[in-house]
């Protein structure tokens, strides 16, 4: 657990500096320096452009992270793998740029009518995929090396500012709204330049492929592999995209930036989450390599409760104060406000189920967790067809959360039926017992008139009281080494 603790502490660190930046980045300058619909259109084009971008790589990304450990080789510059795996991009690219094209106009007249502005900037969704696609396969490339935290860094922090920057030059009027999204676009060429630049400090990578060297280690296996995963991986960005990409089908531009806001927030209860998978996820496929079941449930127990427990933290204080931090925001994403319930509840039930589709994804069950992507972005898909247009917002959010926890259920069963694992015991029922209660409890706090002082005392009373509850019941006996004064030694 070192290396996953000490990278899992970096990305969390640079995760919640993101979600700090990303909170500036979206309740603070975007709903004031742009037009709902200006707003909305962003999140659409980088939208469909990550959902497409996510079926171009043809699945290597996933294959990198079960077969790299084959490969891994210093002195033979890791056969060459690295330009192994940016052949796939490439070819699917060209695939999907031609299928894109062919479809435009099917694709165009089903956001006519309720986003018109879609239409007009739609070409720009070529670029982006383009360059999604290689940020993804490079990211991946150094999850495998265990270098994720400066491709974290670029992700979280650094497109960030930028984007900032671009948002607030438009709002000087130095830019006209199409220069802006040209700039918007340009945001991502710079992250891939940045990510090759960073790789080759670290790996010198050889694009000289040794040809024999992947026949011999399976190579056509990895691509079997990697092409089953090709079409399932869609639902994993899925979740947080085609939302958005639905709203903007079936209602006005503006209400996918009311969403885009609302949806972000829950975002804070899940980046220690994402960046422990960043790290992990290699981590169990080497563990699986050398058949250390026991590394494998060591990781699976200790993050399915460390991250519930902090998740549980973050939840009761985001939806305490939901209400009054929406006031801040202009007329109109107060409606967002369920919104943030609704997904926060799908993100707290996601941590606490663990690292179900790593485990399983890097096993030789993997077919398995491929089906249930399968099914997840069929699911997700259908529920959004039929609730949007019953509940608007509302109903976007229920088919997220519907869909994400039915999978992720479908992933523990399975994981416990073919392995026995499963990561709860009575410290996790605990937990939810403690969230349960003071979730209601803590509603009955009364509200402040100031907004800031009302903040404040609902986040005191929050962090205090979880704090109370989780020390006094020793739900984490390694916590109590740290606080001086704790005599006890830690069983």
């Amino acid at each position: 657990m070192g290396v996953i603790r000490r990278q899992g502490i970096k990305n969390t660190i640079t995760g919640y500096l993101g979600i700090l930046i990303g909170f500036v980045n979206l309740i603070v300058i975007q709903p004031h320096f742009l037009t709902k619909e200006e707003l909305g259109l962003t999140r659409i084009l980088y939208s469909f452009s990550l959902l497409v971008a996510m079926f171009v790589p043809l699945g290597i990304g996933n294959a990198t992270l079960k077969y790299f450990p084959l490969f891994k080789d210093e002195e033979k510059k890791n056969h060459g793998f690295f330009g192994f795996m940016n052949i796939f991009p490439l070819i699917g690219f060209a695939i999907s740029a031609f299928v894109l094209f062919a479809l435009k106009d099917f694709i165009l007249n089903q956001y006519r009518s309720e986003s018109p502005l879609f239409l007009e900037f739609f070409d720009y969704v070529f670029p982006l995929i383009f360059f999604n696609s290689f940020i993804a396969v490079l990211s991946v490339y150094c999850n495998a090396n265990y270098k994720s935290t400066i491709p974290s860094f670029i992700n979280d922090v650094g497109v960030r500012l930028m984007t900032i920057g671009v948002v607030s030059i438009y709002y000087l009027k130095f830019l006209t709204l199409q220069q802006f999204i040209f700039a918007f676009v340009a945001i991502y060429a710079v992250q891939l330049v940045l990510l090759l630049m960073y790789i080759f400090s670290f790996d010198r990578p050889s694009f000289k492929i040794d040809w024999p060297a992947f026949r011999e280690k399976k190579m056509f296996e990895l691509i079997r592999y990697g092409l089953l995963l090709w079409f399932a991986s869609v639902a994993s960005i899925g979740l947080k995209y085609f939302d958005s990409i639905m709203i903007g089908k079936y209602m006005p531009l503006s209400f996918v930036g009311i969403y885009t806001v609302a949806a972000f927030i829950p975002t804070v209860i899940e980046a220690p989450l994402n960046a422990f998978d960043r790290i992990a996820s290699a981590k169990i496929s080497f563990a699986w390599s050398a058949g250390d079941r026991k590394q494998i449930f060591d990781i699976y127990h200790k993050s399915s409760l460390y991250m519930f427990l902090l998740g549980g933290f973050l939840f009761l204080n985001i939806n305490v104060n939901i209400h009054t931090l929406l006031t801040f925001l202009p007329p109109g994403f107060q409606e967002g406000e369920i919104v943030v319930l609704i997904i926060s509840i799908g993100t707290l039930f996601n941590m606490a189920t663990g690292l179900n589709a790593p485990i399983l994804l890097n096993s030789e069950k993997f077919r398995f967790g491929a089906f249930y992507l399968i099914a997840l972005a069929i699911l997700l898909l259908g529920f959004q067809m039929i609730f949007i247009p019953m509940y608007g917002l509302t109903g976007a959010a229920l088919a997220t959360t519907a869909a994400s926890m039915i999978y992720n259920v479908m992933l523990f069963v399975t994981v416990y039926k073919f392995f026995d694992l499963q990561p709860f015991d009575r410290k996790n029922i605990m937990a939810l017992v403690i969230i349960i209660l003071l979730y209601f409890i803590l509603f009955l706090i009364p509200h402040m008139e100031k907004r800031i002082f009302d903040i404040v005392m609902c986040t005191s009373i929050v962090s205090l009281s979880y704090f109370l509850a989780v020390y006094f019941l020793k739900i984490v006996p390694e916590f109590h080494q740290y606080l001086p004064w704790e005599k006890n030694e830690v069983k």
